[in-house]
């Protein structure tokens, strides 16, 4: 299969869906990441158990929501808790495996910005700000980020920290109280980043076929480094494919069902 059978957004989203695995309990963000979430259960991981911030458990919409308080989530959902009980017993109680996360800005030691671009007092865009994110990204066991990649969007230093990722070079979340491990992985429309054990950096782990390593480079705001033996991302599989694509046909029927009612 060549580059050009399918878009950078269907290969980041199929690369995201891969890292998630059969069994986990995933807690779920709108957009991309309840796409490449979705996909992950409709393919390889049909016992995965998809958490919304609005207290779906277990969860399997036909097509996308397109908010957590979308009501095909609590329809396809094995039960529906409360949002306290969501947070406190699911999160607090260190019950969910990955927190998948989108952002408007990430930087080079995954802290993850979606509230403010510019100065917080004075901020040239207001972005739709924490939503449940800083306690998904503090209580996850790991996190997985999938964000389009370009130097607005990838800094060096986020404008604002509203979910932490590991903070900097020296800082010890587990000090500070925070349980869960940080950003296992930052997936791309270009790449895979994986945080550096010896510096935290986030480093090009795997490329997309079909991308340049100085693509990546200048796609990014800060100095990027690569893995030794950088791999490329293994193309999108016919099955892989069919299935984002049905489900994507899916949610737009869906909504344009809904916005003509």
């Amino acid at each position: 299969m060549s580059k050009l059978d399918y878009t950078a957004d269907e290969m980041m989203t199929i690369a995201a869906a891969r890292m998630l695995r059969d069994g986990q309990v995933c807690f779920v963000g709108i957009g991309l990441p309840s796409a490449a979430a979705n996909l992950a259960r409709l393919t390889h991981a049909p016992n995965i158990i998809l958490i919304y911030e609005s207290g779906t458990i277990a969860t399997r919409p036909d097509v996308l929501p397109l908010s957590i308080g979308d009501g095909i989530l609590a329809d396809a959902a094995d039960t529906v808790v409360s949002v306290p009980e969501m947070f406190r017993y699911w999160l607090q109680g260190e019950r969910v495996d990955v927190g998948f996360l989108g952002a408007a800005q990430v930087d080079r030691y995954g802290n993850i910005n979606t509230t403010v671009i510019g100065d917080y007092r004075k901020p040239r865009v207001r972005l739709p700000g924490a939503g449940g994110a800083p306690e998904i990204a503090t209580c996850a066991r790991d996190i997985l980020v999938i964000i389009r990649q370009s130097p607005r969007a990838f800094v060096d230093r986020v404008d604002f920290i509203t979910s932490v990722g590991l903070l900097d070079a020296t800082a010890d979340r587990r000090a500070l109280g925070i349980h869960g491990n940080g950003p296992a992985a930052i997936v791309t429309d270009l790449g895979i980043l994986k945080p550096d054990p010896e510096t935290r950096e986030l480093t090009l782990a795997s490329i997309h076929p079909g991308v340049s390593f100085e693509q990546v480079r200048d796609s990014t705001g800060w100095p990027l480094r690569a893995f030794d033996g950088l791999p490329v991302t293994d193309a999108p599989r016919p099955e892989e494919l069919e299935a984002l694509r049905d489900l994507n046909e899916r949610s737009r029927r869906a909504n344009e069902k809904a916005v003509a009612r």
